[in-house]
């Protein structure tokens, strides 16, 4: 995983419910060339933020012992273009976690509007897999804990969750 397309989690709630958040800035290189003079954030990247969204959420449901994929994508609509100062919400709600793989529903919006609507299918393969393309997932989980990404973190009782071991604060870093 090279891009993280979300900023931060503003409520994740263990194996059932993740909202994260994605701001849209003319910093972003992709935005001067889609399309020039009239700036869009491109579908196929909302459509990666809301499968990040959803896959870390599946992945923590294993304790990110699981590699989470994406498998496909049955249903999606996009109702508007996203422009730059657009604030987008990511919400994911999982419909079922099987052993080998699981689905969610995700919605994209811009303010109250509904931007995108979809359905995602991951596919998991087992820890200890020896599939090379897949060894960035530990690091990438790794990059978003160190982001604080999931301090928002609630576990299915409402309780905070659990700190992940090993985690590194930022904060810690520069004290």
């Amino acid at each position: 995983m090279r891009w993280i397309w979300i900023d931060r989690f503003v409520e994740f709630e263990s194996g059932k419910r993740a909202v994260a958040l994605k701001n849209v800035t003319l910093a972003e290189d992709h935005l001067h060339d889609h399309f020039p003079g009239w700036p869009v954030m491109p579908n196929s990247l909302i459509t990666e933020g809301l499968a990040q969204t959803g896959g870390l959420l599946i992945g923590e449901s294993f304790d990110f012992e699981k590699k989470v994929v994406l498998a496909r994508i049955p249903k999606a609509a996009y109702h508007f273009a996203v422009r730059p100062g657009d604030q987008l919400h990511y919400t994911t709600e999982v419909e079922y976690v099987h052993e080998d793989g699981s689905m969610v529903r995700a919605t994209s919006r811009v303010g109250d509007r509904v931007q995108a609507e979809m359905e995602i299918v991951y596919g998991h393969i087992g820890a200890g897999t020896s599939a090379p393309e897949l060894s960035e997932q530990k690091s990438f989980v790794f990059t978003m804990k160190l982001l604080g990404i999931f301090d928002v973190g609630r576990g299915a009782n409402g309780a905070r969750a659990i700190e992940p071991p090993g985690l590194i604060r930022f904060q810690e870093k520069v004290a």
